[in-house]
């Protein structure tokens, strides 16, 4: 079953629900839900005769939490002051 026949079905479903319903706003509702699966059902064939869908993207996953450095010791220069490495100096 092609996408499309699967919207018709979902659609023919949702006819049957409104012919059977007393309540004309409940009634309503059901054909509404009906014309937006047929809508459906047109997009699908329309996707199908074409290379590329019209889907939403999925998500991407966050990125990780940055993880902070450690701090290294230099070793000490001889006829120097001691340096230190700092993460904003590592650039």
């Amino acid at each position: 079953m092609t996408s499309a026949d699967h919207y018709r079905a979902l659609a023919a479903q949702c006819d049957a629900k409104a012919k059977q319903e007393a309540d004309w706003k409940i009634r309503a509702e059901w054909e509404h839900m009906a014309r937006s699966y047929h809508r459906l059902a047109q997009q699908a064939e329309r996707n199908a005769q074409t290379d590329g869908t019209h889907e939403t993207p999925l998500p991407r996953p966050a990125a990780p939490p940055a993880q902070q450095q450690q701090q290294q010791q230099q070793p000490q220069a001889k006829d120097g002051p001691e340096i230190e490495s700092r993460p904003e100096n590592d650039r």
